[in-house]
């Protein structure tokens, strides 16, 4: 399809195969590491991927950090990111990391649904503000989460921050690439989904936050939502795709600083 290679990521990454087992095993280790402040699979909801893990810091908790993954809505869970929640545990937060269901078994929109049952279901868990980040797809879904429609007034209110990392933010360039077979989107779709589409929202402070080393579609999927809320715009010097969610990890990063600050 005409823009597969645009949207491709690890055909342009060195190494790009040896992420995945190596965030999966970082992941483990941290969560063994946690004992008994690592609660695991809280259900949100009634399906098998419907759970979320929390990461409780030491003493109360400032508030709740959600974090959702990426995988262009297709691949990977909760079970290979816990270890990039070490940043905001040191600074306080409890951390949430929700799983979901994949395409082609459920459409887009009823992931949106999805981790919007897992916000609320943290958020009834720890109290004080929400701070939401997401990579890539995980990018788009978090954004999704200011619209009014889809979260209750009562946590939309409380969403202080919002970072999506190399977010997907204009869904409709998608359906002229080959992945939209498993998504099954049709142009309706891809705008009602598309955060830069998106105009009644809760009010919270964004920064899009992208790799400088990205690939354009990216950069362009970045400037799009920047432009489209008026939002903070951060490029991340020589990050590429993969490893630009990595600062999460690290208490003292800019990346940290401005999701828990």
């Amino acid at each position: 399809m005409e823009l597969d290679d645009a949207y491709a990521n690890g055909a342009y990454i060195e190494g790009a195969a040896d992420y995945p087992p190596r965030w999966a095993a970082s992941a483990e280790d941290f969560r063994n590491s946690l004992q008994e402040r690592a609660r695991l699979d809280i259900a949100y909801g009634t399906g098998a991927r419907h759970k979320f893990d929390l990461f409780l810091p030491d003493g109360e908790p400032v508030g709740v950090f959600v974090f959702v993954h990426g995988g262009y809505w297709l691949a990977f869970d909760k079970s290979s990111w816990s270890h990039l929640a070490v940043g905001a545990l040191e600074k306080g937060w409890a951390v949430a990391m929700p799983s979901y269901d994949l395409c082609p078994d459920v459409r887009i929109p009823e992931i949106t649904q999805q981790i919007a049952q897992a916000v609320q279901a943290a958020a009834k868990e720890i109290d004080g503000p929400i701070v939401l980040a997401g990579h890539s797809a995980g990018g788009h879904l978090v954004a999704r989460m200011l619209d009014k429609s889809v979260l209750p007034e009562a946590v939309g209110s409380r969403i202080r921050t919002v970072v999506p990392i190399s977010p997907l933010s204009d869904l409709r360039p998608l359906l002229r690439t080959s992945m939209n077979e498993k998504f099954k989107m049709d142009a309706e779709e891809a705008a009602a989904e598309s955060p830069v589409e998106m105009q009644d929202r809760y009010e919270a402070n964004v920064t899009v936050w992208v790799g400088g080393a990205e690939r354009p579609a990216f950069l362009d999927q970045a400037i799009w939502l920047v432009e489209a809320w008026e939002a903070d715009h951060v490029i991340a010097f020589e990050k590429h795709h993969f490893n630009v969610v990595e600062p999460l990890a690290d208490p003292e990063s800019d990346l940290v600083a401005v999701i828990t600050g």
